[in-house]
């Protein structure tokens, strides 16, 4: 990757941030793309082919008058919507290294402290940034909520942020009916910046940034043994079924967000987070949830 840690940072401050390690790249006369990608995780995904691939599909989805977008959330919801063990093992089966991983404590000390005492007895909602909260891109695009400078290579690089439609007013809903934790692969220096913006409702007690991730087959696992929570009270709402292969029956799939200013999707989540906020134990709860919204969609479902 043409990078180097160099140490951690400060640490903890008042809005619940962990150490987080800085990279500074190589000496080079550009940044490259990879540089560039290596600071936010969406970036690897909105270049190249993969971006054509996605744009061509957001047109779909408006031509579809958005049957495409319910479509792709059900297919991506599918492994986990009927509840049981032997749906779950469709997505990983006992032989999967990942599962015998799940069953591992990787974690002596959680990343983040105790409740609060106003967030005690809540759930815990684990909020993904790039794709489920926002889209960022280093190349510049019409009207961006947010321009966030990021120094690569040692001089600064923007960072333009589309906000995903509803999410202020998401943030707003969760904030008092859950301990809200927002869990990225991204970077700290692009994250927590963009994060100091994007809370105007001061509702996020929690930020979990790359080194926070575990690293498996290649990809930045969220395993939620780090929170020191109970498993039956977490929840993550996540774009990527890579981020949650530790814990899949915990997620929350949301579609992913580029540049459709009339997703919806945000609202949708809600509608299933508040339908678990007081359930025992949030997994079968989601679990019931996921397969209710998939039987609207298609009707009954027959093995």
């Amino acid at each position: 990757m043409g990078s180097k840690d160099t140490g951690n940072d400060s640490g903890n401050d008042s809005s619940g941030s962990t150490k987080r390690k800085v990279t500074v790249f190589k000496a080079a006369d550009e940044p490259s793309e990879e540089m560039i990608a290596s600071v936010v995780t969406q970036v690897g995904r909105d270049s190249g082919q993969n971006a054509a691939s996605a744009r061509e599909e957001e047109d779909m989805d408006e031509r579809g008058s958005g049957w495409l977008a319910k479509i792709k959330r059900a297919i991506c919801c599918f492994s986990f919507v009927l509840g049981d063990v032997q749906e779950r093992d469709m997505y990983m089966n006992e032989n999967d290294p990942s599962m015998e991983l799940a069953d591992v404590c990787r974690w002596p000390e959680p990343v983040i402290g105790p409740q609060s005492k106003e967030d005690e007895g809540k759930k815990t909602l684990i909020l993904d940034l790039d794709e489920t909260l926002v889209h960022s891109s280093f190349r510049p695009v019409p009207s961006p909520d947010f321009v966030i400078p990021v120094e690569i290579d040692g001089r600064n690089v923007d960072v333009y942020v589309i906000k995903r439609p509803y999410v202020d007013e998401f943030l707003k809903a969760v904030g008092p009916r859950f301990e809200v934790v927002v869990f990225t692969a991204s970077l700290g220096k692009y994250a927590d910046p963009l994060l100091d913006l994007l809370d105007i409702h001061k509702v996020i007690k929690w930020r979990l940034f790359r080194e926070a991730c575990y690293p498996f087959e290649g990809s930045y696992v969220k395993d939620l043994q780090c929170m020191g929570r109970d498993p039956k009270s977490m929840i993550l709402v996540d774009n990527s079924p890579h981020s949650y292969a530790f814990q899949p029956e915990n997620a929350v799939p949301i579609g992913t967000f580029i540049d459709d200013m009339e997703d919806q999707e945000l609202l949708d989540c809600l509608d299933t987070l508040l339908a678990v906020e007081n359930a025992p134990d949030v997994r079968p709860t989601i679990s019931s949830e996921l397969r209710r919204k998939d039987i609207e969609i298609f009707g009954a479902y027959q093995p």
